[in-house]
């Protein structure tokens, strides 16, 4: 399997857009190469027996029951708000009617 050389390790977090060091490329080098040489590895294993998952563990619903509570009085909610019309709160155009 191929390495990755420092001048593409350079590149790739050029265009993540991560300002790293020379010492952060080094190490960086070093184990993005580790885990291609650990994949490498694991694609060398049979897996032809082994059915395909989308999911290694079981899911659980962990979502609370919906209860209506009560809720903000509408001059709690809007007493933060920069700029208010009524029980409003006002905000910029984001599309124009043109």
């Amino acid at each position: 399997m191929a390495t990755l050389s420092r001048d593409e390790v350079a590149h790739v977090a050029h265009l993540a857009r991560l300002g790293l060091s020379e010492a952060e490329l080094s190490r960086l080098e070093g184990q993005l190469n580790h885990i291609l040489e650990q994949y490498a590895k694991l694609a060398e294993l049979d897996t032809e027996a082994i059915a395909p998952t989308a999911q290694t563990i079981e899911l659980e619903n962990i979502l609370r029951d919906d209860v209506a509570t009560p809720s903000l009085p509408v001059e709690e909610a809007l007493a933060n708000a920069p700029e208010r019309r009524g029980d409003f709160i006002v905000v910029p155009a984001i599309m124009s009617g043109e």
